[in-house]
């Protein structure tokens, strides 16, 4: 095998396919990243839960495969000249790195063995952009939970329903659905492990090119221009979390997002690691009072809102709040209460691309 390409092409896909390279794997193999040269050039990692392919521009000269220790290869490459990069491999497995004038030689695997990805049976296909699937991602991918014991909340729901494509996660505390349309008219719901989500959201840029998602029954293919990933699927029957979303409510009021954000995190400051301290929230006379009492002060801060209910006390986990709304990428956004000790909703004030649920802590 032998080719040459773009140390920074070369360095962006060693950077994309490491995030399904196992860090510590019984079999020496599986540390690495499988490297092919056909029509251009592949590599591959693969951690059995996630697999990522990606192809690059290169110069083939000599048709081949082999696999490198995955840490070792990304280090020197990222630490190459900004020039041409030369691979050739030799028939001992011996690996020639060179740019400019920077020489290494460091031993590879025989690619025999190695796990490829599988092939995904397409059941269900829709296509979304890159920004809207990441936007979705990064609005919900904080309310999953890390609770192995209920494995299935571990991962994000990702729904289709006559146009509408929605993503979920839940963790007992809070609940965070994101939600975009979509031109195919398919209904299929499949659960994506939330540490998966978490790497392709990496991957993903701010585009209008689109994401092809295939499903099958225990897989998801994501199909970028010039990668593929492939995830396995968590199995179980995800919760009904439109039965957690509450219809009546007290109180409504309509806040500006960075005033209250800025009034959470100030109040805040008077609180601790090892123990977290709820902010209390009274709403009266178009007014939200925010109040913090820990044991080394309290804080106390006032914002003007605008109110439609009954007068109300509250209290949350601050860091909770803070979670939903700073991704709700809003001016202003409605907050629903059902009461001063049930859930309370948070969406825009103009159509549905978001609902935040956050359960209440009972305050003194």
């Amino acid at each position: 095998m032998k080719f040459s390409c773009n140390k920074q092409d070369l360095m962006e896909a060693i950077n994309i396919v490491q995030k399904a390279v196992m860090t510590k794997a019984t079999i020496p193999i599986l540390e690495g990243i499988y490297i092919e040269t056909n029509d251009s050039l592949k590599m591959v990692g693969n951690c059995y839960d996630m697999g990522i392919e990606c192809s690059i521009n290169a110069d083939i000269q000599q048709k081949g495969s082999i696999v490198l220790n995955s840490r070792m290869f990304g280090d020197i490459v990222r630490r190459l000249p900004n020039s041409e990069v030369f691979i050739q491999v030799k028939p001992n497995f011996n690996v020639i790195i060179e740019c400019d004038n920077s020489y290494f030689e460091i031993k590879g695997l025989s690619a025999e063995g190695y796990p490829m990805l599988p092939t995904v049976e397409e059941e269900q296909k829709i296509s979304v952009s890159q920004t809207s699937l990441r936007n979705m991602i990064r609005k919900t991918i904080y309310a999953i939970s890390n609770d192995e014991n209920r494995k299935i909340l571990t991962g994000s729901l990702i729904e289709a329903n006559d146009g509408d494509l929605s993503m979920v996660a839940l963790d007992g505390f809070r609940l965070a659905v994101a939600k975009v349309m979509i031109k195919e008219d398919t209904n299929f719901k499949a659960v994506i492990p939330g540490k998966n989500l978490t790497e392709i959201y990496k991957i993903l840029e701010q585009s209008d090119k689109d994401v092809k998602i295939t499903l099958s029954k225990n897989q998801a293919l994501f199909e970028l221009e010039q990668c593929r990933i492939i995830s396995k699927l968590l199995e179980g029957e995800y919760m009904n979390y439109k039965n957690f979303l509450p219809e009546q409510f007290e109180t409504n009021i309509v806040v500006d997002v960075s005033e209250i954000i800025e009034s959470i995190e100030r109040a805040s400051l008077i609180t601790n690691d090892d123990k977290r301290y709820p902010v209390k929230i009274v709403i009266e006379d178009n007014k939200m009072l925010i109040t913090s009492n820990t044991d080394v002060g309290i804080s106390k801060e006032e914002l003007l809102i605008n109110i439609n209910g009954n007068n109300m006390t509250i209290g949350f986990n601050p860091k909770y709040l803070l979670d939903s709304l700073k991704v709700a990428d809003e001016e202003k956004v409605e907050i629903f209460f059902s009461s001063s000790v049930g859930p309370c909703i948070i969406k825009p004030i103009e159509g549905d691309s978001f609902v935040f649920m956050i359960l209440p802590v009972r305050i003194k």
